[in-house]
């Protein structure tokens, strides 16, 4: 099992992205988090195909009054890398968010999570809920390969099958806006050349975007799939849910698009709080409006 390491001049003068790496050994793999402020923690979790990059807008007003820290997944940022699609599997990751959990002692944890951090946060939530004191959940869902993906996910899933270069920084800005069959990864807004640059940092070849390629792949399209008993275990526990939560959804995500309905139909505590729709942001909105996003969180922390 190769494992391969972003070089660090990769992540130099980055814009917008001025915090000190901290790393943590997991096993045979090094994992990389942000850390930044004190008080209860924060734990920001990424998905597909980004990384803790997409969460400096919201770490400087997140940090004044808590501890936030935004790992880096296996595959993704300045964590280790496998070289094979094969060697990712949703237990890896599963298991490693927990160990990071475990070795850093992390407790009252608020999880804010988004796509595949969504996917594999709220399964460890559901693992370990005596750590965690509130849930908010952007973009992202529970799927179990028991009906139809929604076709924008099926779209995106068959263009990284045939895609043989991810464009990393392309997908970014795309955001999956105005997706269609022309443009499965959308349009997009607008977006400096230095952060999709940034984007890409962790990515200088084909081999280290091994992980990015295997998380698509992994989205349960049937019961057999190997997350979808695990998803489907998170979706039981959250129904019993009794800590606050709320779902923070962006109006502009075909992907996700009414899973803010679903969070709130499943789990008790969201149906008490405010209903928000983050407007004008697609798939990955903390890119979009993170500097919003970050004042929802911290009334809501504020109010529970």
């Amino acid at each position: 099992m190769a494992v391969i390491r972003t070089p660090d001049d990769r992540f130099k003068d980055l814009p917008g992205y001025p915090y000190r790496p901290n790393y943590a050994q997991l096993g045979q793999t090094r994992v990389h988090y942000v850390d930044e402020g004190s008080g209860e923690p924060i734990l920001c979790l990424h998905g597909e195909p980004s990384w803790s990059y997409l969460y400096r807008k919201m770490v400087p007003a997140l940090s004044k009054d808590h501890r936030v820290l935004a790992p880096d997944f296996i595959g993704f940022g300045r964590s280790d890398k496998f070289t094979e699609v094969g060697e990712y599997s949703y237990k890896m990751h599963r298991d490693t968010i927990m160990s990071l959990i475990e070795k850093l002692d992390l407790k009252d944890i608020t999880l804010a999570c988004q796509d595949w951090g969504g996917l594999i946060g709220l399964r460890v939530v559901s693992l370990m809920p005596e750590r965690f004191s509130r849930l908010v959940i952007m973009n992202t869902g529970l799927p179990t390969g028991e009906g139809p993906l929604p076709p924008a996910l099926t779209t995106w899933i068959n263009y990284v099958k045939a895609t043989d270069e991810l464009p990393i920084g392309e997908i970014l800005k795309g955001g999956f806006l105005e997706l269609d069959e022309e443009h499965p990864i959308g349009k997009g807004l607008a977006m400096a050349p230095e952060v999709m640059a940034a984007y890409e940092a962790p990515f200088p070849g084909p081999e280290y975007k091994a992980g990015a390629r295997a998380w698509p792949l992994m989205v349960p399209v049937t019961p057999e799939y190997e997350a979808a008993p695990e998803l489907k275990a998170a979706q039981e526990f959250l129904k019993t849910w009794n800590k606050p939560a709320i779902p923070l959804f962006s109006d502009g995500d075909p992907i996700t698009r009414m899973g803010d309905v679903y969070f709130r139909f499943i789990i008790p505590t969201a149906k008490e709080q405010p209903e928000i729709a983050i407007k004008g942001a697609g798939h990955f909105l903390q890119e979009d409006k993170g500097e919003e996003i970050a004042g929802h969180i911290l009334d809501f922390l504020a109010r529970t």
